[in-house]
């Protein structure tokens, strides 16, 4: 059975970190691209940090551009995303998704919150 679980979300004030993970089970995650996407209430999920599974660099959307780090950590089927110095445009439900050819796997979210 397919799982990616996220967790390490939560309230933080403007301009705090918080970091996530995402752990995958029930596939060969070293062979899926792993990203991270988020959506905003009352708006479209929009990506926010991209990892492939060879040797290709991390892509970014530019809001969160020298801010937020995605990595990844095959042995532990774990997909992590550093964010640091927090916005409260950043405020969503974040996503993990797990993507190789035709086959997609999300998981089930977390919240994020920035707000004094």
């Amino acid at each position: 059975q397919v799982q990616l679980v996220e967790s390490g979300g939560g309230l933080v004030q403007p301009g705090g970190s918080l970091s996530l993970s995402c752990v995958a089970s029930g596939f060969t995650f070293r062979h899926y691209a792993m990203s991270w996407y988020r959506q905003a209430p009352g708006k479209e999920r929009e990506l926010v940090a991209a990892i492939t599974s060879a040797t290709g660099g991390p892509n970014y959307a530019d809001s969160v551009k020298g801010r937020f780090t995605i990595s990844r950590d095959n042995a532990k089927n774990t997909v992590y995303l550093q964010m640091n110095s927090l916005k409260p445009e950043d405020t969503a439900v974040y996503y993990c998704k797990a993507q190789y050819l035709y086959s997609a796997y999300w998981g089930q979210g977390t919240q994020v919150t920035v707000s004094s």
